[in-house]
């Protein structure tokens, strides 16, 4: 009883906090005092860009989209341009070409070097090295159409087809061969285009997941992988190279493995040990026999009723002391809780299935579905993946 009775006293006190605190932030008059005073004026200006860089945040992200699309990043690394050669390059006028090169400066994309010469910034150079940042920026054109009007988008009912769910429901198909009826347009240039960009995406984003979980993870303590939603085996893959003497196991729906069998059993380090195993991770049985079971961005794309089904399979099919590893962007990641709920959370309402989930709430779902045991492990960057293992 005490105890509800502290956490009703904390709750009552913390309300008034921000009620005080809310209403000195919004008052004109204190918001005058404190840029004018020099001890505070350095905190004042932050949480001014800070209000700003939500306002202003969707034009940052157009910006950084145009950059993507017509190819300056790219062209900046290889040494100085000037303006006029910029313009002539992404076939534009010299005008238009300034304007985008002093927005691309002005986020750190791009950097002036000299009067209207210009060379990659220090941002630009890290986009650079990472392709699977590269690819959701070009993928994002599907999720701002689906952002245009947010409000209609979250008061409509979740299976209403959006540019997103149509994206993933028909690239999916079209990459194994298997083109739903009647979604989107079905001629073969568009087949081909939609699985090419499904693999694109896929692949540079899961090589970002993979180095997070080798790096946080010692794979080689065990004897046995099952990698269940493994798509194309770019986990499995990344795992089997960084562990040679672990036997491995990918499970997913039979025109997925089919896609990915030629592929994978060419690979003379990972083929010989690898066994591919086809079904339905929320209808049939997981296959036995290994001891480390891995969820790789798997459970915050389903609700919750169906990823707990799966937790549950996954628990039938691990022996006592067996491990789960789950990889996944998960919310209240230190260094990015925008990116978890605010940027993960409509990105997933808007593709009709899943949620991000923080640590806490896996580890109720885990204890759920029949584990004794959860951690959640640190990785190096856990805004691109979080890591929790757990143990039957």
């Amino acid at each position: 009883m005490s105890t509800k009775s502290d956490s009703a006293r904390l709750t009552s006190l913390r309300m008034r906090f921000v009620t005080w605190r809310n209403r000195l932030f919004s008052s004109p008059r204190f918001q005058q005092r404190a840029a004018a005073f020099p001890l505070i004026r350095p905190i004042t200006r932050a949480r001014a860009e800070r209000v700003f860089n939500l306002v202003a945040g969707f034009a940052y992200s157009q910006v950084l989209a145009a950059c993507v699309e017509v190819g300056l990043l790219d062209l900046l690394a290889r040494g100085a341009w000037t303006t006029a050669d910029v313009a002539r390059e992404a076939r534009m006028g010299e005008a238009a070409a300034e304007r985008l090169l002093r927005a691309a400066a002005s986020l750190g994309l791009a950097e002036a070097v000299g009067p209207a010469t210009w060379m990659l910034g220090s941002e630009g150079a890290a986009l650079l090295g990472n392709p699977g940042a590269l690819a959701m920026v070009r993928h994002h054109a599907l999720l701002y159409a689906d952002l245009a009007d947010p409000v209609g988008l979250l008061r409509s009912d979740r299976q209403t087809p959006t540019a997103l769910s149509d994206f993933w429901t028909y690239a999916r198909a079209s990459a194994t061969g298997g083109v739903p009826p009647g979604r989107l347009d079905e001629s073969e240039e568009t087949n081909a285009s939609a699985a090419t960009a499904y693999s694109a995406l896929m692949a540079a984003s899961q090589a970002m997941i993979s180095e997070q979980l080798i790096s946080a993870y010692r794979f080689g303590k065990h004897q046995a992988l099952l990698d269940v939603g493994g798509g194309t085996g770019a986990f499995v893959s990344a795992v089997g190279t960084a562990a040679p003497s672990l036997r491995l196991g990918l499970f997913d729906l039979p025109d997925v493995v089919a896609g990915a069998e030629a592929r994978l059993n060419r690979d003379a380090l990972i083929g010989p040990r690898l066994t591919l195993h086809k079904g339905s991770f929320l209808h049939d049985p997981l296959p036995q026999g290994h001891d480390l079971i891995t969820l790789v961005r798997i459970l915050h794309d389903h609700d919750d009723e169906p990823a707990l089904r799966l937790l549950r399979a996954v628990r039938a099919a691990l022996a006592p002391g067996g491990t789960l590893l789950i990889g996944e962007p998960m919310a209240g990641a230190p260094g990015g809780k925008a990116m978890g709920d605010a940027y993960f959370g409509l990105y997933l309402w808007a593709m009709g299935s899943g949620r991000p989930r923080r640590p806490a709430e896996l580890g109720a779902m885990l204890r759920s579905a029949g584990f004794t045991s959860w951690r959640a492990i640190p990785t190096h960057l856990p805004l691109v993946c979080g890591a929790i293992v757990a143990r039957a």
